[in-house]
This record gives C-alpha cells, sequence and structure tokens, in this order.
C-alpha cells in the first residue's frame, strides 16, 4: 500500500541535490541543446524560483512515497505537485522512484493513491509534462490513463 508524507528539509536535500538537479539538467540538456554546465545553471535557477523555501514553499506539495507493508514504511521516492482548488487541477511536477523500486508497480501504485488524494480535495483534473525522450514514463502515465494533450517544440537560435 502506497501512503505519503510531508518531506522533510534534509530529505529535500537529497531529493534536491542528488537527484532533481542532475537529472533535470540532463533533460534540459538532451532536449534544448544546452551545454552540461548551462542545464545545471538553468535547473538551480528554476528550482530556486518554483521552491524558494523547499519542501515548505506555499502552494507546492513535496512528499515521500512510502510503501507500507504490515506496519513497516519504508520510502521508495519522492513526489511533487501543486493543487488548485480554483481550477479543480492538480500538476505533477516530479515523481521519482528509487531505482532499486523501479519496474515494481510503484510508480503505478503512486499516481492512483494521489488520485484519491486528490479526489477526496475535489480536484477533477490531473497533469503533468512529460520529456519526449521519457519513454519509461510515458508507458506509467499511458497505463494509468493520461492521454497525448499536444507537444511542447523548441528550437534553438542565436549565437549563444
Amino acid at each position: 500500500m502506497i501512503r505519503f508524507r510531508p518531506m522533510l528539509k534534509t530529505e529535500f536535500e537529497a531529493y534536491y541535490l542528488g537527484y532533481f538537479i542532475p537529472d533535470y539538467a540532463a533533460e534540459i540538456s538532451s532536449n534544448y541543446g544546452l551545454s552540461s554546465d548551462e542545464a545545471i545553471a538553468q535547473a538551480k535557477r528554476e528550482i530556486a524560483e518554483d521552491l524558494p523555501n523547499g519542501p515548505e514553499t506555499e502552494g507546492q506539495t513535496l512528499v515521500c512515497i512510502l510503501d507500507v507493508q504490515d506496519g513497516d514504511e519504508q520510502v521508495v521516492g519522492y513526489l511533487w505537485f501543486r493543487a488548485d482548488p480554483v481550477s479543480s487541477s492538480a500538476f505533477i511536477n516530479d515523481i521519482y522512484v528509487f531505482p532499486h523500486f523501479q519496474n515494481k508497480g510503484y510508480g503505478k501504485a503512486t499516481l492512483n493513491a494521489l488520485q484519491d488524494v486528490l479526489d477526496e480535495m475535489g480536484i477533477q483534473h490531473l497533469r503533468l509534462r512529460v520529456a519526449a525522450d521519457n519513454e519509461r514514463a510515458k508507458h506509467v502515465y499511458e497505463a494509468t490513463g493520461f492521454r497525448l494533450t499536444g507537444f511542447n517544440m523548441t528550437k534553438r537560435i542565436g549565437k549563444g
């Protein structure tokens, strides 16, 4: 069974530095043609804007994904989302299942548990963005009922 609990500041540091910045920078570099250094700088800028107070940033929800079995809880990953009750929608910024727990159904179980939480909040629409080259994530999202609503496109211009 999957449950969530608020991410601690110490866990945020591990999430931010150990996973999110390197992973997001690799996506930026791959999809937008930036150098590794440029991509890391952009990833750091964006997370500083989006999460100025880390896990305590108002309007953002960062939680640990817990696998609960026989009363024992084990952290299997992290989830970051933003719910907007006014528009009755939520946006998933990031789901991360630790590598040694991947391919065991935790991604799908996390999405199903999140849907239950959001449904209780009166949220009716769940959205996300997935990188074009992230086939693993696209498979999980499609398997849990997400559908394609458009394409993001980019073109690098200029000399810099």
